[in-house]
């Protein structure tokens, strides 16, 4: 029996013995199953008062309270915080998540974007020897070939910190060590 069968069984296990008596049982089998993969688990959304975010290519705001939010199927969400304009696609890891980002808000426009991608991609993992990075890179290419754009911007922010550690980017865009010698 593979992990996947006793999961299973155990959740037949856990949804048979509880009784309207326990319903906390029953819900627990249902986190059960949707760790083992079988559901999806809803997105908790907590927002500040006046944040943004895009839901499926709307662009919605808070109001006045902090409010939450769950969704309850599959949906594309960026908070403010994660949404970024062309202007601010000024370093190479940022003119990698830039396209990821387009392509993970409208599908519609994704292969115009992964060509953009792949470029940026490409030329990164060309300049740097890091070997993390590399790693990291190979794995944020594999999520944008498999669709897992979240997944892959997650990973991205991971370079913005490599690159800043280190081109210790100054105020004017050059980094501080060329400015001194």
């Amino acid at each position: 029996m593979n992990s996947r069968q006793k999961i299973a069984k155990l959740r037949k296990h856990i949804v048979n013995q509880s009784s309207p008596k326990f319903p906390a049982e029953k819900e627990a089998g249902a986190l059960l199953a949707a760790a083992a993969g079988g559901l999806k688990m809803p997105l908790k959304l907590s927002l500040k008062p006046g944040e943004k975010f895009v839901l499926n290519g709307a662009v919605l705001a808070n109001g006045d309270k902090r409010t939450s939010l769950v969704i309850q199927n599959k949906a594309c969400v960026l908070r403010e915080k994660d949404i970024m304009q062309p202007e601010d696609a000024d370093t190479p890891a940022r003119r990698i998540y830039f396209p990821i980002m387009m392509m993970y808000l409208d599908a519609e426009t994704a292969d115009s974007y992964y060509s953009q991608f792949a470029l940026r991609m490409t030329e990164f993992m060309e300049a740097i020897r890091d070997r993390q990075a590399l790693a990291l890179c190979v794995d944020i290419s594999k999520d944008v070939m498999t669709g897992g754009y979240y997944k892959a911007l997650v990973k991205c922010r991971t370079l913005f910190d490599f690159e800043r550690e280190r081109l210790s980017y100054g105020s004017d865009g050059i980094s501080k060590s060329a400015a001194r010698g």
